[in-house]
Order: C-alpha cells, then structure tokens, then sequence
C-alpha cells in the first residue's frame, strides 16, 4: 500500500478512536496525579491505547474480521458480534458520543433545550459521511483528522508554553500506586471493545486499497497501529499534562470535562469555549461515523442487508436512545460494556495465540465463559446489587474486583494452562520420535 494511503488510514483510525471520553479522561488523571503523572500515564497507556492497538493488530492477522469467532459454533460467534456491535453501535456508545457532544459543544450556548434538534443535526450529519464508506478515509483521514490534531495542539502547545502551575504531590491512589491506577483507568475507557468494531472498517478500508493478501494486510494493519499508537499516545500525554498543570483552576471540577473547560475558558476565554466545542464535535461525529460503518459492513456481509438500509436504521435509533439523556446512558451502558468489554479481550487473545484455528473450540469457549461469568460480577458489582458479605469475600479473595477486572486472572490461567499442555504434548511426541 503507498505510504500516504497508510498515512491516510491511520489518520482516520485515530480519529475514529478519539471520542469526547478519550479527551477528557487524561486531564483528571493528570490532576491527581501530578508529581506522579509519568508512571500513571505508562499504565494508562498500556490499557487504553495498547489493547486497542493489539486488537488491530491481531485483525490484521486474521486479515478477515470474521475469523476472530470462526472458531466458535455459528450461532455463538453471530450472538457475540451482534451483541458487541450493537454496544459499541445504537445501544450505547453512539448515543453517548451525541450526548455528550450536546451537553459540552452546545448547551454551554444555548439557554433552552435543544438536544432533540441539535440530534436530528449530527445524526443526519452521520449518516450522510456514512453513506459514502468508500469515501470513509478522505473525509476523516485527510480533511477531519488533520483539523482535529491542529485544535489539539493548539491546547498542548499553550500548555507548554504557559502552565498554569507545576504538577502537584499525587492524591488517592496515585500516592502509592500510580502505574496500577493508570492501568485501570485506562481499561476503563473500554476501547478494547470499540477497537472490534472498528477493526471491521480498518481491514476494509485496507481492501478498498488494492491490498488482499493476508501477509500484507497483516503488513498494512501493523502500520496503521502504529500510527494510531503515536497519535493517540501523544494526545493523552498532552492532555494528562494539561490536567497536572491546571490545579490553580481546578476548584469544583468533579471530572475532566469540567477541568477542560474551566481551563480554556481560562486560557482563551469565549474562544476557548468554541474551540472545545469543535474539538468534542468533530471528535463525536468521526467516532459516530466510524462506528455507523462497522455496525453496517457486519450486517451487509452476515445478513446481506443493504448498506444504506442498515445505516438508517442504526443513525436513527442512535438519535432515538441520544434523547433519553446522558447520565440514564451511562448508567445502563456501563454494566452492559463490562460484561462485553472482557469477552472482546477473551477473544482477541485467544485469536493471538489461536489464530482461526477450530480445532481449539474449547479453549475458546472456556475463556468465553469465564470472562462473561467475571464479567457479570463486576457489572454487579458497578450496579452495587452483590451482598456485602459476597462483596467482601471478593475483595478478599478475588484479584482486581475492586478494579471491575476479576476476569483478567482466570482467563489468561485458562489460555496459559491450554498453552503449557500444548507444549508438553509437543515434547512428549518430539520425545517418542527420538
């Protein structure tokens, strides 16, 4: 593939990625992390941006998105791919993504309502970009991205030049665990899950170039993550450091959206306002747009539903469920992601070490099975309906339940048993041979 369309690619993953959450999730980690902002942002580095990137990676392996599930009985690999797209589609991520576009690009603006209206703007917006997939790589790779990372850098770069104050001592966890509260904080942006439905238009958009072969395509994801890892790498860093050097501005901000915009307004006054509004918006609409054609390349390829029949439908109840407001979003999406979120990691690590290969069924399904019983108990656990005398017994005894990860452990016991029978096997037959 040439070099400007990889450029090109990676551009537009990166973007798709980037949602409003990516945005401001860094500068409150920054905040309480201060002095310790480095270790903390390492470990959020390595969840949020390195899961993804090996999802990617991994897609390009199989170079058919399909082979991610091909192991697994027919109507299990079906009933997870519509269940994870369907979070990371309509039900939850692009309703989110419309929300919050409103309540931090618009509403600051406006005196009265206008979420039901501005809704019919940006879906209608979304479905128009989508509808032209092939288009999907010049409208945000080489026009939206580049704007995108211009309003970014103008953020960085003012926080470069003029902090507002240097890094304060750490608070809370970031005291004494400033890498393992990264890691978890970067877990929590549930990218991992969104890097499935995205790897669907990544290896299209690889095809779309001319590029068919497994070996290159493998060879063209491979670059494309990289570019993806370098960019994305650079905005949270960015970011966590505007939020290390905000604290003199910092006062009643409960999350990193409120810090972001007291710092702008800081900063740039009205200006800065409309340049955060920009930034959420475009943010928004390409991670909306993004996630509009994985949702409908599946189903066109599965079900041979029309492209724009599926793209409709999906546009439409996003705008729909966007109206029901952004904190019953996040409330109900939430527990739904961290029962779906491990069986998308499940099964990418089970494809990274089983590439497609039916004959480890088992495997597959036991790490299915395991993220998606572990994965309930930490939704339980978010929606606070465990019993406390359970709820002791697992902080107890159950590794990173206090972090809604206690699948992590058994799963990967799971996949390293498998492995070290596999290789005792092959000794034992090499063995005989001899």
């Amino acid at each position: 593939m040439k070099t400007n369309d990889t450029l090109a690619i990676g551009l537009m993953t990166f973007a798709m990625f980037l949602g409003a959450g990516n945005i401001i999730f860094p500068p409150f980690l920054g905040l309480e992390a201060g002095t310790q902002l480095l270790p903390a942002m390492i470990g959020f580095l390595v969840t949020a941006v390195g899961l993804p990137a090996l999802t990617l990676i991994v897609f390009g392996r199989l170079s058919d998105s399909k082979q991610l599930t091909n192991p697994l009985p027919s109507w299990l690999a079906t009933l997870i791919w519509v269940a994870l797209l369907t979070a990371v589609g309509p039900a939850f991520s692009m309703p989110r993504a419309v929300t919050v576009a409103y309540e931090m690009g618009i509403n600051p603006f406006v005196d009265s309502e206008q979420l039901p209206l501005f809704s019919l703007f940006f879906c209608s917006l979304t479905l128009l970009l989508a509808f032209h997939p092939g288009k999907l790589v010049d409208y945000i790779g080489k026009i939206m991205t580049p704007l995108l990372i211009i309003m970014l850098c103008i953020l960085a770069i003012t926080a470069v030049v003029n902090p507002l104050s240097a890094p304060l001592a750490p608070q809370g966890e970031y005291v004494d665990f400033a890498f393992t509260q990264g890691l978890v904080q970067g877990y929590m942006t549930m990218d991992a899950i969104a890097a499935v439905g995205f790897g669907w238009v990544i290896i299209k958009a690889i095809n779309n170039k001319g590029v068919t072969d497994k070996k290159a395509v493998g060879k063209s994801t491979f670059k494309v993550s990289l570019i993806y890892i370098v960019l994305m790498g650079a905005c949270y860093l960015a970011m966590g450091y505007v939020g290390a050097t905000s604290s003199p501005i910092a006062a009643g901000a409960s999350n990193g959206g409120e810090l972001l915009s007291l710092y702008v307004a800081y900063h740039f006054g009205e200006y800065g306002q409309l340049l955060l509004a920009a930034i959420i918006i475009m943010a928004c609409l390409t991670t909306t747009v993004g996630l509009t054609n994985a949702c409908t390349e599946y189903y066109q390829e599965t079900f041979g539903v029309p492209f724009r029949r599926t793209a409709t439908i999906v546009v439409v109840l996003t705008g729909i469920i966007a109206n029901v407001g952004l904190d019953q979003i996040l409330a109900l999406s939430l527990p739904a992601i961290l029962v779906l979120c491990p069986v998308a990691i499940a099964l990418i690590l089970c494809a990274l070490f089983y590439p497609g290969q039916t004959k480890y069924r088992n495997t597959y399904m036991a790490a299915i099975a395991i993220a998606f019983i572990f994965g309930s108990i930490d939704a339980a656990s978010i929606l606070d309906v465990v019993p406390s005398t359970m709820d002791d017994s697992f902080n107890k005894w159950l590794p990173l339940y206090s972090a809604n990860a206690s699948w992590l452990l058994p799963c990967a016991l799971v996949l390293l048993s498998r492995k070290l029978k596999l290789s005792m096997k092959s000794r034992q037959l090499a063995g005989s041979h001899n």
